[in-house]
């Protein structure tokens, strides 16, 4: 059902360019989304007529979107560590919710015009409502799961591990007693499947966090982040080197830990060279985004190398175009401050 719904959207790739970043936006990791849509989207791009390379690309790439929609966790907690600072009254977090609608936009505009600049060879696939009422009603159970986990999450009555918990065993209910496309005879062999994905997505993981903790012992962040400050006097340099450092941040923290531990340093001096702190929010999780992807050991990549059993050579070419098109918007949402910040404005 779903491989059906998604081929009716791969003549343009916007729907699964806009999924991938909600997806993230709810969940708050690009990871996920990655690993639980990507299965479902990579084999539908690829029946649809398009390079193996294109579609582990636009997969890796959708899969660290999302940051700059609510209810983003990283935007509310940016908020939260700038109001805690006391200096920045405007980084609401209302405010970082509506400042990232329009750069979120933009870098999805973007993509979906590369993806049909890529799709201009291929046959399209007309929309049929009859197909689409089908896929719905096939989808029925499937449809109330994010309003109801999401809901239970950001409403207060489920913490995140009872959402995942829960989660589970709506789809355990459905799958195996009411749809019953899994007999229970195979319910071992998916439940070992999916714990050997798991483990190899939590080596990886575990991996990244022992980096991080050895890189905020050796104090790496905040000595760069001071030889930047030293060297650079003007506004427009600090943003360029900040978007560097920032890039680099992304490949070897994880965004939370990064938010955490740099935002108290960055602020302030931002606030000294004249940047909105609102508009440096979304300069640094507009980074960060594009640093789970950024070569040579951006998360995301490994996770996709991973969960597609490709090199991470390949991932790294097959990320590339979509690497610098995102390159150029985050270009544009550091020197025009208007498109953070005209929704804000009163």
């Amino acid at each position: 059902m779903c491989q059906l719904k998604c081929q009716t959207w791969v003549s343009c790739n916007g729907p699964q360019l806009t999924a991938c970043a909600f997806f993230t936006a709810f969940t708050g990791a690009s990871g996920i989304t990655i690993v639980a849509l990507g299965a479902l989207m990579a084999p539908a791009l690829r029946q649809g007529g398009y390079s193996e390379n294109f579609s582990l690309g636009l997969v890796t790439t959708s899969g660290s979107l999302g940051l700059l929609f609510a209810p983003a966790l990283p935007l509310i907690l940016y908020a939260v560590i700038a109001q805690q600072l006391g200096i920045a009254g405007s980084a609401t977090v209302e405010n970082m919710f509506l400042a990232g609608i329009l750069p979120g936009l933009l870098m999805l505009a973007l993509l979906g015009a590369f993806s049909l600049w890529c799709a201009r060879g291929l046959e399209l696939t007309p929309f049929v409502w009859r197909e689409a009422g089908a896929a719905l009603r096939d989808a029925a159970w499937e449809l109330p799961l994010p309003i109801v986990v999401l809901g239970g999450i950001y409403g207060g009555w489920l913490a995140v591990s009872e959402a995942a918990a829960a989660t589970a065993l709506y789809v355990l209910l459905v799958e195996v007693a009411i749809r019953r496309e899994i007999p229970l005879r195979r319910l071992p062999q998916v439940m070992r499947e999916s714990m050997v994905l798991v483990g190899g997505i939590l080596m990886i993981l575990g991996l990244s966090l022992a980096s991080t903790n050895y890189l905020i012992d050796a104090e790496v962040p905040t000595r760069l982040f001071e030889d930047i400050r030293n060297l650079v006097d003007s506004r427009l340099g600090f943003l360029l080197l900040l978007n560097l450092f920032l890039l680099a941040l992304g490949t070897m923290l994880d965004i939370f830990s990064a938010l955490v531990l740099i935002v108290p340093l960055l602020l302030p001096v931002a606030l000294g060279y004249g940047i909105h702190p609102v508009h440096l929010g979304i300069i640094f999780l507009a980074n960060m985004q594009i640093g789970y992807f950024t070569p040579p050991v951006g998360m995301n990549l490994f996770i996709a190398s991973y969960r597609f059993e490709r090199p991470v050579l390949q991932l790294y070419r097959a990320t590339l175009p979509w690497f610098l098109i995102l390159l150029c918007a985050l270009l544009l949402i550091t020197y025009w401050p208007d498109l953070s910040l005209v929704l804000i404005r009163p």
